[in-house]
């Protein structure tokens, strides 16, 4: 205990304590000039290296922090010459009966050893996952076919890939992941090349080399560092994610500009998400990220995107923009004859209505785009009219059977899925699900949770549960076949939310 008295009582561990201190209220404002820049913009190339520079001031911050506060105290004690130990600057040696008090500004130092050790784990941590996503690509691995080598080195040049990048499969693997720097390998999982159409690898791979391209391995090894260093400031994990995040947006976004296919790229993430588990953190998956997001993100591109940014911004701000935005988005009513989904009292144009709502699930990219560029009602008019006629199974008779069957799955997610909280039933998971692919071959509902007896596949064993459901569809298009979707209700709302791990429904 003695030695680690005199450890902290030196300069360094003086410095070093007060560095920590003053970094807590220097990153919280990058984190919230990191804030302000993503309430401002949606691009996520412009978010990506809004963090990525918020990341680094906060480091920068830190680093001129230190500079400041150590030459004073090497100052003060070189001035000290005699054997007396030294006390805290500011303060008198107290007489030997009089018991010492333990002020605030001591605190400080004492930080120092807590955060070497800190440091020194997570470090540690970091260097286990790079030795682990060596073994990775050293251990059972294969080289790819011949021809999908060659199609990786086509693709590499069609988005501007100068480096060599080796194709290995591996047994390992459970998602594609870029390994390396100087002589990048991508790992896909044995089987993959073979039992996925090759349009969607082929998207796959355009993501990874999109990684490669931007040097993301590099900046994420550099960021875990950063991590290391400030893992005591909540701000340091909020702004790595958002890091993390709208890297894999950016890469999305170049695999989708070079293939042109949002619908099918989405497929291919969604298919890759049934059979993945967390991936090594030093390694680049294409299933990093919230996929949900990423997904709708994709195949909704216009919709308004929202923002992380409670805790830091004011509701002021928020509500502001809301009411400006949605002044922006009314429209005088020209159609009455279109259907309306939206919640009554809601003021929103027909045709913007049936555009974000009405058909929001099956629409298109490229009919999107086209739609919103109309100029006059009779052009709206007619491209819905042949909106549904594209998609009228029997198009010689009267009725429009999947216009006729959407609209009534519709009106039935609105009146047994709506939540408890006033969210609309087609706005919910389960509405969405059923409105795109319809009722469920087999649900399993248990309405009020309780006690539940887990399959033996999932490890046996009763368990108490929240209220949850889970569907099965025998086949679904695009997904695979005997497709289990569960949805929880953790806050108890009557609003069951989609699960990516079946024991999300199981009390803690």
């Amino acid at each position: 205990m003695t030695a680690l008295v005199e450890a902290v009582q030196t300069p360094l561990a003086n410095a070093l304590g007060w560095t920590l201190f003053h970094s807590l209220w220097e990153g919280a404002l990058a984190a919230l000039a990191l804030a302000c820049a993503l309430f401002a913009s949606h691009s996520p190339r412009v978010r990506y290296w809004a963090a990525c520079v918020a990341m680094a001031a906060m480091l920068a911050g830190a680093g001129f922090t230190f500079a400041r506060v150590m030459p004073e105290k090497i100052a003060a004690d070189a001035a000290v010459t005699h054997p007396v130990k030294r006390a805290f600057r500011g303060r008198r040696p107290l007489p030997a009966d009089v018991p010492a008090r333990f002020r605030a500004a001591d605190a400080p130092p004492w930080f120092t050893p807590f955060w070497v050790a800190g440091v020194t784990l997570f470090h540690l941590r970091t260097l286990a996952s790079c030795m682990a996503a060596r073994r990775m690509r050293r251990r059972g691995v294969c080289l790819a076919p011949g021809p999908w080598q060659q199609r990786l080195a086509r693709l590499g040049a069609s988005v501007r890939v100068a480096k060599p990048v080796v194709l290995l499969e591996s047994c390992l693997a459970e998602a594609p992941a870029v390994i390396g720097y100087l002589r990048p390998v991508i790992l896909v999982p044995v089987g993959m090349l073979a039992g996925m159409p090759a349009g969607q690898v082929e998207g796959i791979l355009l993501h990874e080399l999109a990684h490669i391209r931007r040097h993301d391995y590099l900046v994420n090894l550099l960021q875990t560092v950063v991590e290391g260093f400030l893992f005591y400031h909540p701000a340091v994990w909020w702004i790595s994610s958002t890091i993390r995040a709208e890297r894999e947006k950016c890469c999305d976004d170049l695999a989708v500009a070079a293939r042109g296919d949002a619908h099918e790229y989405a497929t291919a993430l969604a298919a890759l998400e049934q059979n993945r588990r967390a991936a090594n953190k030093v390694a680049l998956a294409a299933t990093g990220g919230n996929l949900m997001k990423r997904i709708r993100r994709l195949l909704y591109p216009l919709e308004a995107q929202g923002t992380a940014l409670t805790p830091v911004l004011s509701a002021g701000i928020l509500t502001l923009t809301a009411a400006v935005a949605l002044t922006a988005w009314q429209t005088k009513p020209a159609n009455p004859d279109i259907r309306p989904v939206a919640q009554a009292g809601e003021h929103v144009g027909p045709y913007d209505r049936w555009l974000r709502e009405d058909v929001a699930y099956i629409v298109t990219d490229r009919e999107r785009f086209a739609f919103q560029g109309l100029t006059t009602d009779e052009e709206r008019d007619k491209f819905i009219e042949q909106f549904w006629l594209r998609r009228d199974p029997t198009p010689n008779t009267v009725e429009n059977e999947f216009q006729e069957e959407h609209y009534r799955r519709i009106a039935y997610a609105n009146e047994h899925y709506a939540s408890g909280s006033g969210v609309a039933g087609w706005k919910t998971d389960r509405g969405r699900i059923y409105i795109t692919f319809g009722p469920p071959d087999e649900i399993e509902s248990h309405p009020s949770g309780g006690k539940y007896q887990r399959p033996a596949q999932e490890g046996g064993g009763e368990i108490s549960t929240y209220p949850f459901e889970e569907w099965r569809y025998r086949h679904v298009d695009g997904v695979g076949e005997n497709v289990v979707l569960p949805f929880v209700d953790k806050l108890r709302t009557g609003e069951f939310q989609m699960s990516r791990d079946p024991r999300d429904k199981e009390v803690k």
